[in-house]
C-alpha cells in the first residue's frame, strides 16, 4: 500500500508570533477580532479576514475581505514572519498535562471516503455546514496557501507513528518554532527534510485508515476546490481525547414553558438542585434564566448507533421537535469543550443566550464504531483536544 501522506512541496514555516487557534474554535467571533487587535501577525487575520478590526470597522463581508487576506499573508512572508522550505514535513509535539505528537504533511484528497462503498483511507465522519466549506474554498483560492491543518487520527499504525515522532523530536535539538496556546500547552515544530527519517515518518503516518478528528469542513473544501492534496496533522490515538461540545441558543420562545414542552415530547425533566455541569451520558443539562434541568430525551427502540448518541437526540428532539430549529440555524452557537460549564451558565445569566445545552462527550468506543460503519457523526459532536494550531506550518497550494 502506498502511503497517502506526503511531504509539503513548498511550505511556509512560522518564525514565531503567527500561531493561532483554528477559526472554528470560538464561541463568539468578537474574540477573533480582539486577538488580531493584540497580534496583527496572527494567522486568524488571514483565516478570518472579515473579523480584523479594520474589516469590522468597514463592515466588510468575508468575500469583500479576501483581497486583504492575500495581501496580509504576502506581507507576513516578506517581513520574515514565515520562511520557505521545500519537500519537508513538520514534526509536532504538544506538551501540557500530557505529551501529544503529530506530523504536518500533505494527504491525498482522493483518499477521502464518506461511506462504506466509497474507497479511501481518510474517513470523514461528520455532517458539515455548506456555507463554511464555500468560505474555505474561496480563502484557499485567494491566498494560495493552506494555513490550518485537518487533524487526522491514525488508527492502525498509530503506535509506530507515536514512537518515531517521540524519538525524532528528542534527537533533533531545538524546534524551528514554539508557541503557547490559551490553555498553556506548548506547541513545538521541527522541520524534517527528505531522507530515511522522513520516509519512516510518512510511512507510519499513512500506514492505515485515517479518521478526521477535526477539520471536516477543511477536508471537504479541498475536494470542492479541486486540490489534489490538503494540509493535515496526522496524530496518534494516545495523543488525543474527546471533550464535550455544547450548544447556546438565542431567541427561544416561552422559556418558562420549555420543561412542559419537553415532557410533551416524551422527555423526563428534573429540576437541578446544583449548577448545571457536564452530565453523564444519556442525560443533558439545560440552563435557562428561570431554571436549570436534567433532561433524559426519548430514544426510539429501533435507533442505530448514530441515532442513539446524545448529540443526535438533542438535534432531533430538542432542536427540531421542541424548538423548531434546524442544526444550521444562526440562533445556535456550538461551544467546544475549552469553554467550562460556568462560562455557558454565565452567558445565559448575562442575557446573551436564552438556553445552554450541556452534553456529555462522545465515548471513544462510539466514535470508532460510527467510523468503522462508515456512518456520519452528528454536526459538532466531537471536540478533540489538544487541537493543532494554525499558522505554524502552511502549505502553498501551487507547488505542493
Amino acid at each position: 500500500m502506498q502511503s497517502p501522506a506526503h511531504s509539503i512541496g513548498r511550505a511556509w514555516i512560522s518564525a514565531g508570533g503567527t500561531g493561532a487557534q483554528n477559526y472554528d474554535e470560538f464561541a463568539d467571533d468578537a474574540e477573533i477580532t480582539a486577538i488580531v487587535a493584540d497580534n496583527p501577525a496572527s494567522a486568524l487575520a488571514v483565516e478570518m479576514p472579515h473579523r480584523t478590526p479594520e474589516a469590522v470597522a468597514a463592515g466588510l463581508s468575508f468575500t469583500d475581505a479576501l483581497p486583504a487576506a492575500a495581501e496580509r499573508f504576502a506581507a507576513s512572508r516578506a517581513d520574515g514572519h514565515y520562511r520557505a522550505a521545500e519537500r519537508v514535513v513538520g514534526l509536532y509535539r504538544i506538551t501540557g498535562e500530557q505529551v501529544a505528537y503529530g506530523v504536518f504533511c500533505l494527504v491525498d484528497t482522493d483518499q477521502i471516503s464518506t461511506s462504506a462503498d466509497e474507497p479511501g483511507l481518510v474517513i470523514r465522519n461528520e455532517d458539515v455546514f455548506v456555507a463554511k466549506v464555500r468560505e474555505r474554498v474561496a480563502l484557499a483560492d485567494a491566498v494560495g496557501s493552506l494555513l490550518s491543518p485537518v487533524l487526522l487520527m491514525q488508527t492502525q499504525s498509530g503506535a509506530e507513528l507515536h514512537a518515531v515522532l517521540a524519538e525524532l523530536t528528542d534527537r533533533l535539538g531545538d524546534p524551528a518554532v514554539s508557541d503557547t496556546d490559551p490553555q498553556g500547552r506548548t506547541h513545538a515544530v521541527w522541520v524534517l527534510g527528505p531522507g530515511p527519517d522522513q520516509d519512516r515518518v510518512l510511512a507510519a503516518a499513512g500506514g492505515g485508515e485515517l479518521i478526521v478528528a477535526d477539520g471536516n469542513h477543511r477536508s471537504l473544501a479541498a475536494q470542492v476546490g479541486g486540490l489534489p492534496r490538503f494540509l493535515a496533522v496526522v496524530t496518534t490515538p494516545e495523543s488525543v481525547a474527546i471533550q464535550p461540545y455544547h450548544r447556546l441558543v438565542t431567541e427561544v420562545a416561552d422559556v418558562e414553558g420549555l420543561p412542559e414542552r419537553l415532557r410533551a415530547a416524551g422527555a423526563t425533566v428534573t429540576e437541578l438542585s446544583a449548577p448545571a455541569e457536564v452530565p453523564p451520558a444519556g442525560t443533558v443539562h439545560l440552563v435557562t434564566a428561570v431554571g436549570e434541568y436534567a433532561v433524559v430525551l426519548p430514544v426510539p427502540e429501533t435507533a442505530d448507533v448514530v441515532a442513539r448518541l446524545d448529540y443526535s437526540v438533542v438535534e432531533a428532539v430538542l432542536l427540531r421537535d421542541v424548538l423548531d430549529m434546524e442544526p444550521g440555524d444562526k440562533r445556535i452557537t456550538y461551544v467546544g469543550g475549552d469553554y467550562p460549564p460556568a462560562w455557558l451558565r454565565g452567558e445565559v445569566a448575562a442575557g446573551r443566550a436564552d438556553l445552554a445545552v450541556l452534553i456529555a462527550p462522545v465515548s471513544v468506543a462510539d466514535f470508532v464504531a460510527v467510523n468503522l460503519a462508515r456512518q456520519k457523526m452528528p454536526r459538532k459532536s466531537t471536540w478533540f483536544t489538544p487541537k493543532a494550531r494554525g499558522g505554524l506550518v502552511c502549505a502553498e497550494v501551487r507547488g505542493s
